[in-house]
């Protein structure tokens, strides 16, 4: 067995446990990595010239197996070398997809590289007791399998895999008192986790789901097994406006920010300059429903690259703006985990845009607009003497 290359091998239990607060994002980082695969991949087909590979051939598949408390994710990206499992899966810390970004030649915007760290692979072992990865690299005859049960080390042996790409099987672990690992086994959950975490990564996430068929007349209903995609891959934001309709984006307010009214005003984004970034926000029509309560928590959504990063980024908005919904995509720096953003001139250039852009937007308004303004305006339950007015003065 060789052993993980790395001062202690306590490092490796240290990202384990203390590095993720949250179990289910190892969904995410793998996702995140097969991502990446297909990225570099694609990018070799445009500056190679490979002929006969296009975005529409790539894809990511999840296999739930819960006879043998399996997940698999299974990709057709640019696959690893036996030199390259040992480089990158066996010295923690250790990025192919940072290396490969660092690339001066990658200039193309097109390309999104979304690994950083090398770390997130290792989240894995958050539910999993033991992790298979099987690879073979494109243009390359022979596969190796990597196997590891955590802290101790890991194998790397030939094995057969047909095409390139790699395949990633996780071990769950057991239940316990205070764990559930089996809910990572159910469709219900990975489709949600696909949902909130990679649902605007631009390869489709295939998964096996059961459907049920009514009966006719007098007879069962039955069950039947069905290929579908998980993530819609396109987010909204990222579209020009002039293809967003208002349908579209009241509905996106609604079922991201859990209002069953439509927004009263929608702001579109899109800043290049010192820090890039899109963004699509939206004005209530009225206050949130526990708006004025110790509970309420403001933000805007983060995504980079189209991964979610944090739910609710509250350096993105000042207090007297905090009644405001969104989302905020860009390619910004990074804790370790992903979990968190580094305080940075990044975040706070986006929040001052933000912020002007608001005020801005909500001037204009009320020159526009003022009697549904003032009917916006009550609903907040603000007075001509708060702070929030004078930004508008």
């Amino acid at each position: 067995m060789r052993k993980f290359k790395t001062e202690s091998q306590r490092v490796l239990d240290l990202m384990i446990n203390s590095i993720y607060t949250n179990k289910e994002i190892f969904l995410r980082e793998l996702l995140s990595n097969s991502s990446d695969a297909i990225d570099k991949l694609y990018y070799k087909s445009l500056t190679d010239n490979i002929s006969g590979l296009t975005r529409n051939d790539f894809y990511i598949n999840i296999d739930i197996d819960k006879e043998n408390k399996t997940i698999k994710i299974i990709d057709n990206g640019i696959g690893m070398t036996e030199k390259e499992l040992s480089e990158n899966l066996g010295t923690i810390a250790k990025s192919g997809s940072f290396d490969f970004k660092a690339d001066d030649k990658l200039k193309d915007e097109d390309i999104n590289i979304i690994g950083q760290f090398g770390v997130g692979f290792y989240s894995a072992f958050m539910v999993a007791k033991k992790v298979e990865v099987i690879s073979k690299a494109y243009g390359e005859e022979q596969a190796y399998k990597w196997s590891s049960c955590g802290a101790e080390g890991y194998d790397i042996t030939p094995c057969e895999k047909e095409g390139n790409g790699s395949e990633i099987t996780l071990y769950l672990k057991e239940d316990d008192g205070g764990e559930n690992y089996s809910t990572y086994l159910e469709e219900y959950t990975i489709r949600r986790l696909v949902k909130k975490y990679s649902d605007y990564i631009r390869y489709p996430i295939k998964m096996a789901v059961t459907k049920f068929k009514p009966s006719e007349e007098g007879k069962d209903g039955e069950s039947y097994i069905e290929i579908e995609t998980l993530n819609s891959m396109t987010p909204i934001w990222k579209k020009k406006k002039s293809e967003q309709s208002k349908e579209e984006l009241n509905e996106f307010y609604k079922a991201n920010f859990f209002d069953g009214n439509d927004p009263v005003k929608t702001i579109n984004m899109s800043v290049e300059g010192a820090v890039d970034f899109k963004a699509l926000l939206f004005i209530p029509e009225t206050a949130p429903y526990n708006y004025y309560t110790k509970n309420y928590e403001k933000g805007l959504k983060l995504y980079t690259n189209g991964v979610m990063i944090m739910e609710k980024c509250a350096d993105l908005l000042p207090d007297y703006f905090s009644f405001v919904k969104g989302v905020v995509d860009s390619e910004i720096t990074l804790n370790i985990s992903r979990e968190t953003i580094q305080q940075t001139r990044q975040i706070k250039a986006i929040a001052q845009s933000v912020e002007k852009k608001i005020k801005s937007e909500l001037n204009d308004f009320l020159k526009n607009d003022r009697e549904l303004y003032e009917k916006f305006f009550k609903s907040l339950g603000f007075n001509s003497n708060s702070a929030f007015i004078k930004t508008l003065v």
